[in-house]
């Protein structure tokens, strides 16, 4: 018998407030409800940011290139504690300076069978000095490449990514090393902790 716990998310309502959970298996269709995610930039000690390809056999947006990682806080997990969790998880890397850069981030995106994303997600970037180890069950690929050549292919439509990184991409700050963390009271209150 698995002894395997369910991973759920926290459903939201269009104020951001936690309305119930849903078993994460089960929220992904073409009417998935609101929900609070986020996405994390991982940079390297040179200044270049990790870009992943997910892995064949995911639910949703399947071989897409996107940033280094998305995932789902936890009912009643710090945002901040779910990344640095879903990072480890996902590409085996421990983090160093999480910011918050843009807290307000929501998207919606739809498959060509109409399963849907709907989040809002906060979105985080983050320096590590780790070797990439990706789960395969996640990842298919990872690349480093320099942010400034990956942002311009991003924007000149040259760099082939999710919607969601396409959006995030024009929304950050063109140094987001640089960048001044923004306020948490900017956060969907449900994932201000």
């Amino acid at each position: 018998m698995s002894t395997k716990a369910i991973e759920s998310v926290v459903l939201l309502d269009e104020s951001g407030r936690s309305v119930g959970t849903m078993a994460k298996s089960d929220v992904h269709h073409s009417e998935t409800p609101l929900h609070l995610a986020f996405s994390c930039y991982v940079f390297d000690a040179e200044g270049r940011v990790l870009v992943t390809r997910r892995a064949l056999h995911k639910a949703t947006f399947p071989g897409v290139w996107t940033n280094s990682c998305c995932g789902h806080p936890a009912p009643g997990e710090e945002i901040r504690d779910a990344v640095r969790r879903r990072v480890g998880q996902e590409l085996g890397l421990a983090l160093a300076d999480l910011r918050l850069l843009l807290p307000r981030f929501r998207y919606r995106a739809v498959m060509d069978d109409g399963v849907t994303e709907n989040e809002m997600c906060p979105v985080f970037v983050a320096r590590t000095n780790d070797s990439v180890r990706a789960d395969p069950d996640e990842v298919e690929v990872v690349a480093w490449e320099p942010w400034a050549a990956f942002r311009a292919g991003v924007l000149d439509g040259t760099r082939p990514v999710s919607s969601w990184c396409l959006e995030q991409v024009h929304e950050l700050p063109a140094d987001p090393l640089g960048a001044a963390e923004a306020s948490y009271d900017g956060l969907p209150h449900a994932a201000r902790g």
